[in-house]
Formats: C-alpha cells, structure tokens, sequence
C-alpha cells in the first residue's frame, strides 16, 4: 500500500513522480560522497588517503589539496600512430640525424649545443622579470624567418606583446600571436596552420577542459606537459615552455616536469644587474656544461659575446680586491673577488657571501685559524663575486683567501695578478682544470702574473709563481 492510498490522496501519479525525484536525488547525493577522496601533493605528486601538514616525500610544507580519483586520473588515450615494438640489437639500430636550427642569438645557441632540435621540447625557468618572454620573443622572430612560429601567451594579451616586438624588433609576419589558457584551442590552432615552433608562456596557465583541478596543479602540468611532448615528437615541432619558478629556485609543479622534456634551462641573475647567464641543467641533446651570458639592453637581452672587463675591474687596486680566472664550461671568465674583513662587535661573527659557497668559506676560514693563527671569531666575513655570477667551482678558493688577507691587513694586490687554484683541508694548493686555457685568457685581458699551484707545461706569455701551501701565500700579499 503506497502512502497515497493510505491517505486516499487525489493526485498518486504527480505524487510518484515527486517522490522519485527526491529519490533520486538523495541517492545520487550518498553514492557520489561515497567516491573516494585523496590528497595530492602541488609540488611533487605524492598522494595519500589523509591529508598531512608536511609532504614526505619533498618536505614542502601546506602543499596538499583534496582530489578524487576521477579528477587525479589522466585522460590521455593511446595515440593511434604508435605502433608495437619489438626489441633489436643496438649495432642494428640507425642513428639519429640530429638537424639543428640556428636561433639566431649566439649564447642561446651554444646552451642548446649547437641550435634547436626539431621534435624537441626544452623547459625554460627563471625568476620574475629575469627576462624568459623577452628572449624567447626576440628567438621566435628570428625563427619566424624560416618558417611559422606560434607564440601563446596566457599571461598577456596580443596587444601587450606587440608592443614589446616593436622595442625589441621583433616583428616578422610569419610569427603568430595566441592569447589563449585551454589546450584544447592551442591543439586547434596547430592543427589550422603548419608551424615550426611553438612557445608555451607558462606552463603553468595553461589548463586542460578533461581535468577538473585548476591551472598550475600537478595534473595539470602533467597532462599538458605530456600532450606538448606528444605533438612535438609526432609533427617534428620545437616546442619551447616557459616555467615558474619556487622561492628555493627550482621549476614549481611536479618533478616529473623535468623529466619528461628534452632540455631544462635555468635563467640566473639579478633583475637590478644587466647581466644574465643561462645555465642547462638537462640536454638529451649537447652538453650541459656549456653556459650563455646575456646582456639587458635597449633592443632586450643580446648575446655577451665580449666579456673582458664584465666581471671585474681593471682601474686600480684596493684591499680586499683579488682576480680569479674561473671555467664556464668551455670558456675562461675573469672575475673579481671581493673580501671585507671588519672587527665583529657582537659574540657571533658574521659570514656572508654572494655567489660563493657559505659553507666552502667558513671551511677557508677555519683552515686560516689553523695555519696562520689568525683568530678570525674577532671579525665578520664577507665574500661577494663582482658582477652577479655564481661560482661554484673550487678554482678561486686561492683567490678567496687573498682577498680576505688583502681585506684583514688593509693591503692592496697588484691589479695585473691571478690567483688560481684549490686549498685542500690540510692547507696544500692544488692546481686547476685546464690552465693552459685560464692563463692564455689572462693574457687577453692584459694580466702579467699568476700565482699558481703547478706551473703550466707548456710556455706561456704570462709569469707562473708557483705557491704550494697557503703559508707561502703571506710572501706576495
């Protein structure tokens, strides 16, 4: 007996129908509560069933976000071209005729090892207004020379854009302009016109109408990422990507980012300075060693193809001054280390450095304690490496200890003297990779002395003082 005969109600057909209506609500309510929750961490990907305050797997701290299984599932499907492989000796497979295309900008080129690749897909980060989209404007019009480039920018509008290639020069008629966030159109557009390369700026605007989780999220990038990586591999396009970087540096969103491009690039330098260097980090294509340095200038960033004097001043000399020749891949740079050495007022000396290793500087330090009985606890240290490079190399620790003596003893060194080579812990000087290479670099840029560990085989233009031991080094400062 139904509720309405119960109640010998007039209108029973309108009634079931209402009545499985609320049904059918409510059901669909329970059912859908009853799908599975996760919790997904921003910055690499880890998921668990509970949320958690520090991830475990990166340390990064509030980075989850509640995902169900639906919206962390990928929609990617299989592309019908791939066929099925079948394993081969590797003296039967054919090698790879890598063709490579001049960008246009000389340092950008020698990053790349030689050009772009077509089919590749190289990942560029950096910091804010380090001047990623003025480059890669300036390449895509010198690429558009040669064929079709595509240019999407979800973070600026087409008129934007054209007024910045009309400061940098950059207006040819085969670069197209896209303002676009949703995949799915940028896939449109490829398939509407043929292009030779393609630039994503960012990667993490884009989106994906398939996912339902927002812009920058790891599904997102994910997804997005691997869609680029197809197109580029199966239509033969360059694809360059544009990346945030977090606060410690690295390129926000997953890992896996990383992994699957091609190439990875880093921007480093400061906005306030005119000098930039490209740094790669991941090339499946060329060497990682190879460095760019770039110049801020009127027409945007250009290619610092003369570096004598850029990192280092030839004027006169000043305690606290020394001259390194430091090796960026396969170029020699003269850079200036600058020490001060000042009376601490306070129980807990400071030491400060800015482009140097802290941790290498409180080891030279201690090593000065130790051999020459200086009692540095009195004095805060500081190191900065003129011109915003970063070195990481241990070839200037020589140069370190000089400038800090220079800085201590209020005495100036000679401004036509390098120092070159490594402080081990027991205080010997070891001698550095390729010094033929450093000293003929220092004869270009007019320096006449070099206090080095091991004086060089070959002859050489510039006068060798071989210094073994850091307590030798007290005799030229």
């Amino acid at each position: 007996m139904t509720i309405c005969n119960l109640f010998n109600f007039p209108l029973q057909k309108e009634f079931k129908i209402l009545f499985d209506k609320l049904k059918t609500y409510y059901l669909g309510n329970i059912l859908a509560k009853k799908q599975k929750v996760i919790f997904e961490c921003q910055s690499c990907g880890f998921t668990t069933p509970k949320w958690m305050g520090k991830c475990v797997n990166c340390g990064a701290w509030d980075s989850f976000i509640e995902v169900t299984e639906e919206q962390l599932a990928t929609t990617t499907s299989k592309p019908d071209s791939l066929k099925e492989s079948k394993a081969q000796s590797i003296v039967d497979v054919e090698v790879d005729d890598v063709t490579r295309t001049t960008t246009g900008e000389e340092e950008f080129d020698t990053v790349l090892g030689g050009g772009a690749v077509p089919g590749s897909l190289v990942l560029i980060g950096g910091s804010p207004g380090v001047g990623k989209s003025t480059l890669l404007l300036k390449i895509s019009a010198n690429l558009a020379k040669r064929g079709n480039v595509l240019y999407v920018s979800a973070e600026e509008s087409g008129g934007q854009i054209r007024l910045r290639s009309k400061r940098l020069g950059a207006e040819e008629p085969n670069l197209y302009l896209l303002s676009e966030i949703r995949l799915e159109n940028i896939k449109a557009e490829l398939k509407e016109r043929e292009y030779s390369t393609v630039v994503i700026d960012s990667i993490q605007t884009i989106y994906s109408e398939d996912l339902n989780s927002s812009p920058g999220s790891v599904s997102q990038v994910r997804e997005i990422t691997f869609e680029l990586m197809r197109i580029a591999k199966q239509n033969g396009i360059t694809i360059f990507i544009i990346g945030h970087i977090t606060k410690e540096g690295s390129i926000a969103g997953p890992r896996v980012l990383e992994h699957m491009v091609d190439t990875v690039l880093y921007f480093e330098g400061d906005g306030s300075k005119e000098i930039r260097i490209l740094r790669s980090f991941k090339n499946r294509f060329g060497s990682t060693s190879e460095v760019g340095i770039f110049q801020m200038s009127k027409q945007g960033l250009v290619s610092a193809t003369e570096l004598g004097g850029m990192f280092y001043s030839s004027n006169r000399s000043k305690p606290g001054s020394a001259i390194a020749i430091t090796q960026e891949g396969t170029r020699s740079i003269a850079v200036e280390v600058q020490a001060l050495v000042s009376e601490s007022g306070y129980g807990n000396p400071k030491r400060s450095t800015t482009g140097f290793d802290n941790n290498r500087l409180t080891m030279l330090l201690a090593l000065l304690e130790k051999k020459l009985e200086i009692a540095f606890n009195g004095y805060d240290v500081f190191i900065n490496i003129a011109g915003g490079i970063k070195i990481a190399e241990t070839a200037i620790d020589l140069a370190v200890i000089a400038a800090i003596l220079s800085s201590l003893k209020n005495r100036a060194i000679s401004e036509k003297t390098i120092f070159l080579g490594e402080v081990s812990l027991i205080g010997d000087i070891r001698e550095v990779t390729n010094l033929d290479g450093r000293l003929k670099e220092a004869v270009a840029q007019g320096f006449e002395k070099a206090i080095v560990a091991k004086k060089p085989m070959n002859e050489s233009k510039i006068k060798c003082f071989q210094v073994d031991e850091v307590v030798k080094l007290l005799d030229w400062m």
